[in-house]
């Protein structure tokens, strides 16, 4: 076994700094994916791009895993084991942001409806930044010792693609990781900037779903009917009150009805209402009280309408689209803090809060034995037009927009070495 304990300030310049040629293969990388996406679960030709890339620089390579998933495996003597992943799939987003590589691709989605497709949320960013540190990490083999896995993962936009890969074996067939490190672009982040936030970073996401039965009738004898229109005005109020009464004020937790539809004429009280719902929360406990309290509420406020058993309200939680929060475990995010500060200069890592967004990287960190994982932000808009936006009010396109694109050469760049300062100081100083 190799110790490595300390390298010179030579081979760290030679290993953590971007080339110039490499940053321009990188950028035409990044171009070719960005006009090139594909939606989640349909990421064949983006795999198997990244796939052949992986092979040539020498890792053992398996494709389909979990789906469109690729693992790729480099051993390099004994050490730790780090896992690498970025995500693959675009949105069924038409792209609206003028750059001369802008997608222009209109394709099926699984259900064979035809939909635009983009790279809105800068999964292309996270792939080529992979592929930069891998070529990096290859170039530095004689400075590390340990395993290198390499994940790229669909169906994240889904919350599907973590959990497809990790029940087709990921830890199983592969070494399994002793951490796991990931990045998201940041569209309110500088370039030059990473943003690191330790303990819990991106929440739990769960989709609910609740059917609001009655009676139906004519609009003028609404005392003949049971009208779901009222019940599901009720119920949508109620439940509002998971949040303000039953949740402590220390903890935290979204409840959002995002959509209600029901009846068909003015004057018809219908027998139908569904309503659907988002909800966010960082802590399991905190899940499984707003889920069981909506149930609760519905079933009380159902029977306190006067409702049969069998016409009570249904409510349905899609477990198959949960995505769980994202930990990052804090010895790591304050190690990572650091080693990543000494690459890039420690004024551009900057502590960051958490958010109520989802991110099913979240996944991998939650086996059992539980894998020390860290997913930092990566600022990827100029600081000028960040500069510019808050001298004039402008709100800068978010993630999902059909405007937003990252300053990509100088994003890709500081992703790259931060993401291999992090990898190398985990590789050299195994705890």
């Amino acid at each position: 076994m190799r110790l490595l304990t300390s390298i010179s300030t030579a081979v760290l310049a030679a290993t953590l700094f971007v080339s110039s040629a490499q940053a321009e293969d990188l950028l035409k990388l990044y171009k070719y994916l960005h006009a090139n996406p594909e939606l989640s679960l349909m990421e064949t030709k983006t795999a198997a791009l990244l796939a052949g890339k992986l092979e040539k620089l020498g890792f053992d390579v398996t494709e389909n895993v979990g789906g469109t998933g690729v693992v790729s495996v480099m051993k390099n003597g004994d050490g730790p084991t780090i896992m690498i992943r970025a995500d693959m799939d675009g949105l069924p987003v038409k792209e609206q942001t003028g750059v001369d590589y802008a997608s222009k691709i209109i394709t099926k989605n699984r259900d064979g409806i035809e939909k635009p497709a983009m790279h809105a949320c800068g999964h292309d960013i996270h792939m080529t930044v992979l592929i930069g540190t891998a070529e990096k990490l290859v170039a530095s083999k004689a400075d590390w010792s340990g395993t290198l896995v390499l994940v790229l993962q669909p169906a994240e936009e889904l919350g599907l693609g973590a959990r497809m890969m990790l029940a087709d074996g990921l830890f199983t067939r592969f070494p399994r990781p002793d951490y796991n490190l990931a990045l998201h672009d940041n569209p309110a982040l500088a370039t030059g900037k990473v943003g690191i936030v330790p303990g819990y970073a991106l929440a739990n996401v769960d989709s609910v779903d609740i059917t609001v039965r009655g009676i139906g009738g004519h609009g003028a004898y609404p005392h003949t009917t049971k009208d779901p229109i009222v019940l599901a005005a009720q119920l949508v109020t109620a439940m509002q009150t998971i949040i303000s009464r039953e949740t402590s004020p220390l903890e935290s937790a979204v409840l959002t009805v995002g959509s209600i539809h029901g009846g068909s004429k003015h004057n018809i009280i219908s027998d139908e209402v569904k309503l659907q719902l988002t909800l966010r929360s960082y802590k399991d406990d905190v899940r499984m009280n707003t889920i069981n309290s909506i149930k609760r509420i519905a079933d009380g406020l159902g029977r306190a309408a006067g409702l049969p058993d069998d016409k009570l309200p249904i409510v349905t939680v899609r477990d198959a689209e949960f995505t769980p929060a994202t930990y990052n475990n804090p010895e790591l995010a304050a190690r990572l803090t650091r080693s990543i500060g000494k690459k890039i200069g420690a004024e551009n890592v900057k502590a960051m809060d958490q958010v109520m967004g989802g991110e099913d990287f979240g996944a991998f960190g939650r086996t059992d034995p539980k894998i020390p994982s860290m997913l930092f932000w990566l600022g990827a808009v100029s600081p000028e037009k960040i500069a510019n936006a808050k001298k004039t009010d402008e709100i800068l396109p978010s993630l999902h927009s059909p405007f937003f694109v990252p300053d990509a050469e100088p994003t890709i760049n500081t992703g790259v070495e931060a993401m291999t300062a992090a990898a190398l100081d985990l590789f050299q100083n195994p705890e």
